[in-house]
Order: C-alpha cells, then structure tokens, then sequence
C-alpha cells in the first residue's frame, strides 16, 4: 500500500489496514483501560466513546490531561525501547469501545512496512503537539480562556461548516480537572458563555463555534 493511500486513512482505518493482531477492547464508564505504574505493554485507539487522560502526583492530587475522542491514540508509551511504565491512567467517560496492539506486534508491523510506521508516528506527532498545546494554554491563559479552548477542542468530533456543534456527554466535575480549576468556576463561566451566545444547553452542550473563536481571539471582550 502507498504511502498517499495510507495518509488518507483515519487511525482506526490505518490501524484495520494492516496485518496485525489486535482485540477489541470494551469498558463501561469509570472502567480503565490501564491505571499508572502499570507496565505499558499495549498501545490503544479509541473507537466508540469518550475516555480521559489522568495523573495522581505523588502529593495525591489528581489532575486530568486530555479527553479523548473516537479515532484518538493512547499508551503510545509502550513504543519505547525500553518497557516502560504508564505515566498516566486511562478511563472511560462512558461507555468506550477501543482496538488493543500489543507492543511487540506494533512493532513488528511498524519494522515491516515504512510506510504504515511513517503514518502512524506522524499521527501521534500530532496528538504530541496538542498535548504540548494543552500545557501551554494551562500555564499562560486565564481560567475562562482554557475553558473556551477545550469546549472548542471537544467540538472536533462534530460536522465541520455547521455553526452550532454538540459537545461529547461531559459534566462540569471533569471540565473542571481538564483547566485546572474548580466546578464553580466552571458554572460561573458556562453561564457567562451561554448569556454571551456563545453555547446554549439542549441536554447536551451546543456551542456556537465561530462566535467562541471570535471570543476566545479577542480574549472574551464585548461581543
């Protein structure tokens, strides 16, 4: 297979392209996929579903990383050259459906065919960047700012040119660990998004996708 062919794949199909032993793995909500410390020995995608990313510092405090969204890419850790540790733990926001490759048979297959690897390393360089992305916006934008961006970030899954986008099912605890803040922050600024016109409640979370942009550029000054 060319490597155009490849580039034109999403990661599950990538993942379903090749010869490779894989298992479908199924889990509830507030199941794990793997806690931290444990060895890293499978890579994952996610493919029905919504999990999160966490990590417990060794004060205790526990902190979300990242939600993922159907076609995300997981415990690439276990890709090192060395069997290495989760540094993270994976749980299912709801229920979650994901493929499971063993490292060894990923690396089997990523030796065997330079193309399928080049695709798959640049798929995950650029989940890398938006990790990078997350932990630059926690640093220097306010509270309101990082809330904005991950509403805008959880949108992603939806219909590209519509202006209203439905949010994943999240509640406003998990929003909370994903900026760094507290669950009443979060209300008060979903409140002030909502009397701005820039979401609206209809069970689920309906964003209007320019307008946050719009907002978020201008650092959420009069609209």
């Amino acid at each position: 297979m060319s490597v155009k062919r490849y580039e034109s794949l999403s990661p599950i199909a990538l993942l379903e392209s090749v010869e490779l032993d894989r298992r479908t793995v199924e889990l509830k909500s507030a199941q794990c996929f793997f806690t931290q410390g444990d060895t890293a020995d499978s890579v994952y995608c996610l493919a029905r579903g919504h999990a999160k990313l966490s990590v417990v510092s060794p004060k205790g405090k526990q902190t979300t990383l990242m939600l993922l969204s159907p076609g995300d890419l997981f415990g690439e850790e276990s890709l090192t050259t060395v069997i290495a540790q989760r540094t993270v733990t994976a749980v299912a926001v709801n229920a979650c459906t994901a493929l499971s490759i063993k490292r060894g048979e990923m690396l089997r297959a990523m030796h065997q065919d330079p193309a399928f690897s080049d695709q798959f390393l640049s798929l995950l360089l650029m989940q890398s960047m938006r990790t990078q992305a997350d932990l630059v916006d926690q640093k220097l934008n306010t509270s309101e700012q990082r809330l904005a961006r991950a509403l805008l970030l959880l949108t992603k899954q939806g219909r590209q040119g519509q202006p209203q986008i439905m949010v994943p099912p999240v509640t406003q605890e998990i929003l909370a660990e994903m900026i760094g803040t507290t669950r009443s922050r979060v209300s008060f600024f979903m409140n002030r998004f909502r009397d701005l016109g820039l979401i609206n409640y209809k069970g689920r979370i309906h964003v209007h996708k320019p307008r946050l942009e719009a907002a978020l550029v201008d650092q959420f000054a009069e609209i």
